[in-house]
């Protein structure tokens, strides 16, 4: 029972930082289930099979905000639907214990890609009506995302995210709401693929039942923060997050000497702190910035 709670607890937190920010349900998700000492491709196909509702809820509440581009969620849905698929049946042909250090490698590098994107190059976008990603650009973008997402349990929004937010035209959340109703599409087609190569006898339906009540709560509450919450911050604390989380997995597998791991475990902490303190300094600033603009724009017309 302990355990349900805590997985209903993962699907909560995972679906409020994806819905808020446009990825890492599947990266957050995975990574604790991993940590669980869960295979792979059960821990990829369970956190899939929980998103195909999540990602409806999700994508129903953006919706309603007005916060989704329609037309870029048909460009991005048919490749990335091939792409999981084909990522479900290529991880589900992998023995576990080989796979789990290589999909945590990728979470772990997908991590620090979020860390930095945010803490490093985060720009605020235009507040246009739509993006300026052809659908030749869509193509190998869904692809390489739903595969990618298949493969680590995560992806779609931590690769299809920052693409979209990198071009011109969408505002954040936008480019969130688009991502998130987009993603129930690639979570259907790894699903099946999971279905295919694994069958569902491998999938603890509890597990997954609870992810879903844990996501479905969730999503309309992320929905909403993502007009009140600064994308910037999330990011950060999502990357350091995924970071820390997948390197237990990997310290367990290739360091034998247990007794540095406390050690890395408070290096990686202490640089995630030092980021979130950075990322708040820097918002800070941006913020109090702003007023004496303001100030300045008021005494002038007055």
């Amino acid at each position: 029972m302990k355990k349900l709670i805590v997985f209903a607890f993962i699907g909560f937190l995972a679906q409020l930082i994806d819905g808020a920010l446009g990825m890492a349900y599947g990266v957050t998700s995975s990574s604790l289930l991993l940590a669980f000492s869960i295979a792979p491709a059960v821990a990829s196909a369970s956190v899939h099979l929980s998103e195909v509702v999540t990602t409806a809820a999700s994508g129903v509440s953006h919706i309603k905000f007005g916060n989704v581009d329609k037309a870029m969620v048909f460009k991005l849905i048919i490749p990335g639907s091939i792409g999981a698929f084909l990522g479900a049946t290529f991880l589900s042909n992998i023995p576990g214990d080989i796979a789990k250090p290589y999909v945590s490698i990728f979470l772990l590098l997908l991590g620090i890609y979020v860390l930095f994107r945010f803490l490093i190059q985060y720009r605020p976008p235009a507040e246009n009506s739509s993006s300026s990603l052809t659908r030749k650009q869509a193509i190998p973008l869904g692809f390489i995302a739903g595969f990618m997402d298949a493969t680590g349990g995560g992806g779609w929004g931590p690769i299809a995210t920052p693409v979209l937010l990198s071009k011109n035209g969408m505002s954040a959340r936008k480019v969130v709401g688009t991502v998130d109703t987009s993603e129930f599409a690639i979570a259907v087609s790894a699903s099946l693929g999971f279905f295919i190569s694994l069958g569902w006898s491998q999938v603890n339906w509890l597990w997954v039942t609870a992810l879903i009540i844990g996501g479905v709560i969730a999503a309309p509450i992320a929905a909403w923060l993502v007009q009140k919450v600064h994308p910037q911050l999330m990011g950060v604390l999502v990357g350091g997050f995924i970071i820390f989380v997948n390197s237990r997995t990997l310290l367990t597998t290739w360091v034998e000497n247990a007794s540095l791991y406390p050690y890395i475990y408070t290096i990686i902490f202490v640089g995630w702190v030092a980021a979130i303190l950075a990322t708040i300094t820097k918002l800070s600033k941006r913020k109090a910035s702003i007023l004496v603009n303001q100030k300045r724009t008021g005494n002038i017309a007055d």
